[in-house]
């Protein structure tokens, strides 16, 4: 992570910053125009924020831009006061957004409430992969967590929360039934990845990921993966030993241009998959949907979907 931190100059951190949203922005850390002031630090969890709290919050992303690399974000005064000002803040953690951590602390607020998904689910200081959206288990909790906290911040307008909780739970259930589909139906069928970035959802859906994860973990950090770890996944593509091949469609460099070039002349089906929820269109249920459709989608009909 930290290697494209520091990689974060010039045209992503301009491309990052655009995507800010400043409408929550407001001289008290409760409320704007009688509503709670809201932050996520992805836009996956701004969603949720907005689907549990409803006409009663005012929600904003920090990073929203599908088309950005989101591990070169970097902050500035703009994003600090938006996040200064907000009552509720919802955070990945795992050393994916290690700057929002930095901003709260340089402005304290006994009444802000933080949610740390990371600590939310038990996981540790080291945990190698950073993306836990994509987890099924892990937005049901953190929409329980959400609904909790406003429901203490506007105790009137609890069982608002937990009525759009519960109906949020069940809007996951196709999701989840389609994750079911590819596990009864493709149980250890091997896919490639790029980065780990879908990983969990991989996992759920009992698929086996056959690219080595120091691999994973060196393209998500910017590293020029080991020889012998590129000569495997040229491999995995060219002999046709895996179903789909699994890319971040956020970052595409010039390796992951030649191992798409890779699974085209051996028509190995891609599916191109996102760190930040593609908008418009999507709110956070539809996203995961579109992504496991394109799953099974490769599986069963060999049919690639580069992008949503």
């Amino acid at each position: 992570m930290t290697t494209r931190h520091s990689r974060a100059l010039g045209a992503a951190l301009a491309a990052a910053l655009a995507a800010v949203t400043l409408s929550a922005c407001s001289p008290s850390p409760a409320s704007a125009g009688g509503r709670i002031v809201a932050v996520g630090a992805e836009n996956e969890y701004a969603d949720v924020l907005s689907q549990i709290g409803g006409r009663f919050v005012s929600v904003s992303a920090v990073m929203s831009n599908p088309n950005a690399d989101p591990h070169t974000f970097e902050s500035n005064t703009e994003v600090a006061q938006l996040v200064s000002s907000a009552a509720l803040v919802v955070q990945n953690g795992a050393g994916y957004d290690d700057f929002m951590t930095r901003i709260e602390q340089a402005s304290p607020s006994s009444s802000r409430k933080v949610i740390v998904v990371q600590a939310l689910l038990g996981l540790g200081s080291a945990t190698p992969n950073p993306h836990l959206w994509y987890a099924p288990t892990t937005m049901p909790k953190v929409a329980a967590a959400v609904a909790a906290d406003l429901g203490r911040l506007e105790p009137a307008h609890k069982a608002y929360f937990q009525a759009n909780l519960r109906r949020f739970d069940r809007s996951l259930r196709p999701w989840l039934s389609e994750i079911a589909t590819i596990k009864a139906k493709y149980p250890g069928a091997k896919v490639a990845t790029t980065e780990p970035v879908a990983d969990y959802l991989i996992q759920a859906a009992g698929l086996v990921n056959a690219t080595p994860f120091p691999f994973q973990a060196d393209v998500m950090n910017g590293v020029d993966p080991a020889p012998q770890d590129v000569s495997l996944e040229q491999s995995l593509l060219a002999r046709r030993e895996v179903r789909v091949f699994v890319y971040n469609k956020q970052v595409t460099d010039s390796l992951t241009q030649s191992l798409l070039a890779i699974a085209g002349r051996h028509h190995v089906p891609v599916v191109g998959v996102y760190e930040t929820m593609p908008r418009p269109g999507y709110d956070y249920q539809s996203w995961m949907l579109a992504e496991a459709k394109a799953l099974l989608d490769a599986l069963e009909h060999g049919r690639s979907a580069p992008s949503l």
